[in-house]
């Protein structure tokens, strides 16, 4: 019998970059190819799959925990794969994009994670795409540093003080217009895993560590099978050990909200625990139910805070699942950028985020997000002070949680109201970030807040939301397109008077402000802001 057709390679069509062959090598590229020819199909088939319970949603206006899955909900015996030694102790995490500077100061942060973020915080740039996967490999292999214009200049660590790297792939729903596979474009999750943990997964092992993944906007456990078989199949092919990858999956929809057990099921070889993701969290709520009336109507995002009833009975859900298969549970975002310049902010933002962090430390979780390396010694005290020697608190089953279906998207039960201040800042907001966002840029400080593109996400969503349900505001005024097309023309005057003339003359301001009134107001709700974003993406 004659051996098979090697798989071709992927085709790259971009402008060459410096360095890009370290990253692209013909054997990388094969590997993308095969990932791609066996996995995107099912990849499409899942995408189709959301749409349809979307408009499940829409006809019945709710949700429920599956009935043809109650069996592992029910079967109190199975559990997720120990946890590595890597990753057994994750009281902080701190997030950012791969680029040079943020990959060194993020590895030096003292947080014992840093998610290493090709999706939200990432604009999905080629030179990001590629010098991303780059930085990381001279990460790892010492060769990384940094000289700001200034001179300062950044250098890694020992290598005992550096965090563990848990890489972020794009979402499934995103294609990489720049390498192609037969007449395809090859989805840009597949890249970032394949090229990822194709130049990595031996080299980690080598160092004690592994191949570590954050699975973002998984809408069911049927994605989360299908990552599985990607797992099984990359480890198999490049002849690593089964149950080297380990996965923690965003439980950033409100569908998967109602499958967290399953996921882990899914993924329980792999698997290493859930996170709350508050900004996607509440966008995938409006995405959902933003045509069911005005009990789903939320209000300024701001005043949808984690102790929210409906909040709260998901992050519980969250621990008391992780726990009870030995997972871990991972808590949300302090997204604080401190002021260098004022300390009365300061002060008040870090007492929020120690209460934040307090609270869940005390309700279980085993670790949380910040945003900025100055916020990573309050997150620590905060679950140093719970868990004092001990690397996690799985042993607290939080049996005495109990959430219900209704529970989980109780919205009504919140006494907060869209503002009209809300909506200027929805604007404001979205404006500037997908200005950002066009030159390249995913993490931006905006109004001493680290934003990622959930933020832009959620901003549009609630415009949206709020026009279609007619909601009034306090001062009379009620949400319509004409009132957003005023807001947003006088935040395009206050930028300009802002940064200057020619600054804004420089950038891409008057593009994402039309992007942003395209989203928000179209009667055709864009189902992820960034897939027309990217078609503007250079």
């Amino acid at each position: 019998m004659s051996a098979p057709a090697p798989s071709p390679l992927a085709i790259v069509d971009a402008e060459p970059l410096e360095r890009q062959g370290e990253v692209l090598t013909d054997s990388a590229l094969a590997f993308l190819a095969e990932l791609h020819h066996r996995f995107t199909p099912r990849r499409d088939e899942l995408l189709a799959r959301r749409a349809e319970r979307r408009a499940e949603i829409a006809r019945t206006g709710t949700l429920d925990f599956l009935p043809q899955t109650a069996h592992i909900r029910e079967d109190a015996d199975w559990r997720v794969a120990p946890a590595p030694a890597a990753l057994d102790d994750r009281r902080v995490e701190i997030t950012g994009p791969t680029d040079r500077k943020m990959t060194i100061n993020a590895l030096n942060s003292g947080a014992k994670v840093w998610l290493a973020d090709f999706e939200d915080a990432s604009a999905p740039t080629w030179e990001n795409v590629v010098h991303g996967q780059l930085n990381l490999i001279d990460a790892y292999q010492r060769r990384i540093d940094f000289t700001t214009p200034e001179g300062k200049a950044y250098a890694l660590r020992p290598a005992e003080e550096l965090a563990t790297v848990v890489a972020r792939p794009r979402g499934w729903h995103l294609d990489e217009r720049h390498l192609r596979a037969g007449d395809r474009a090859v989805p840009g999750a597949l890249v970032d895993f394949g090229l990822y943990f194709f130049h990595n997964a031996q080299r980690l092992l080598d160092q004690g560590k592994g191949p570590y993944f954050y699975l973002p906007k998984t809408e069911s456990h049927l994605e989360a099978r299908l990552w599985n078989d990607i797992f099984v199949f990359a480890q198999d092919h490049l002849g690593i050990p089964q149950g080297t990858i380990r996965a923690t999956v965003l439980i950033e929809t409100i569908t998967a909200a109602y499958e967290m057990d399953e996921i882990l099921y899914e993924l329980r070889d792999h698997a290493s625990g859930l996170n709350a993701g508050r900004w996607d969290y509440l966008f995938s709520i409006v995405k959902n139910f933003r045509d069911a009336g005005p009990d789903f109507v939320l209000p300024d995002r701001n005043a949808v805070t984690m102790t929210a009833p409906f909040m709260r009975a998901y992050t519980e859900l969250l621990v008391r699942t992780c726990h009870k298969r030995g997972a871990h549970a991972i808590g949300g975002m302090a997204a604080f950028i401190p002021s260098r310049r004022d300390p009365e902010v300061n002060a008040v933002a870090y007492q929020k985020v120690r209460a934040d962090k307090d609270r869940e430390a005390n309700d279980g979780f085993d670790g949380s997000w910040v945003a900025h390396p100055d916020l990573v010694p309050i997150a620590r005290a905060s679950f140093d002070a719970v868990l004092g020697d001990k690397p996690n608190q799985k042993d607290r089953l939080r049996e005495d949680v109990q959430v219900t279906a209704a529970e989980l998207i109780d919205i009504a039960s919140l006494d907060a109201k869209p503002t009209s201040a809300g909506l200027r800042n929805a604007v404001q907001v979205g404006i500037r970030y997908i200005e950002a966002w066009l030159r390249g840029l995913g993490a931006v400080a905006i109004f001493n807040l680290m934003e990622d593109a959930a933020t832009a996400e959620i901003s549009r969503s609630q415009i949206w939301q709020w026009i279609n349900a007619g909601v009034v505001f306090e001062n009379g005024e009620k949400a319509t397109a004409g009132l957003v097309r005023t807001i947003a023309a006088e935040e395009l005057t206050a930028i300009r008077e802002e940064i200057g003339a020619e600054a804004f003359a420089a950038g891409n301001w008057q593009q994402a402000h039309d992007l942003l009134l395209k989203v928000a107001l179209d009667e055709d709700y864009a189902e992820f802001l960034t897939l027309p974003a990217y078609e503007l993406l250079r």
